[in-house]
């Protein structure tokens, strides 16, 4: 084999063992990195979880601040919902100027329910539907 062909040979074997390595360590930084992140934002992930768990409840499609403030603790009003926003919520603020959160992805789910509960309530008599007495 010809020297040239043998010395290019063993640069790219070389080149690429060494790109090889250097990528697998790379990696490994990065994910110890990313742990080490994890592990000083644990709080906050947890409280993501958290929020989570009670937004997705069946029988619940919204959740009034009080309550999540009350299941949730040790965060300021502001955290809570810079948390609740990034679990994926909407607020919602009802004729009577509660707040209340929806994840957004039950958005449809909670309108069904509306349109349901409005279809079930009895309506109104009038005098003149009484008939006459």
């Amino acid at each position: 084999m010809d020297p040239n062909v043998t010395a290019a040979l063993f640069g790219f074997i070389g080149t690429a063992i060494g790109g090889l390595i250097s990528w697998f360590l790379q990696k490994q930084r990065n994910d110890h990195e990313l742990e080490v992140l994890r592990e000083s934002h644990k709080t906050d992930f947890a409280a993501e979880s958290t929020a989570l768990f009670y937004l997705l409840s069946e029988k619940f499609t919204d959740r009034s601040f009080k309550i999540l403030q009350e299941r949730i603790g040790g965060f300021p009003d502001d955290e809570l919902r810079k948390i609740l926003v990034r679990a994926g919520a909407v607020r919602i603020i009802r004729e009577d100027k509660s707040e209340w959160w929806r994840l957004l992805e039950r958005n449809d789910e909670a309108v069904e329910k509306i349109k349901e509960r409005a279809n079930q309530k009895p309506k109104p008599t009038t005098p003149s539907d009484r008939g006459s007495a």
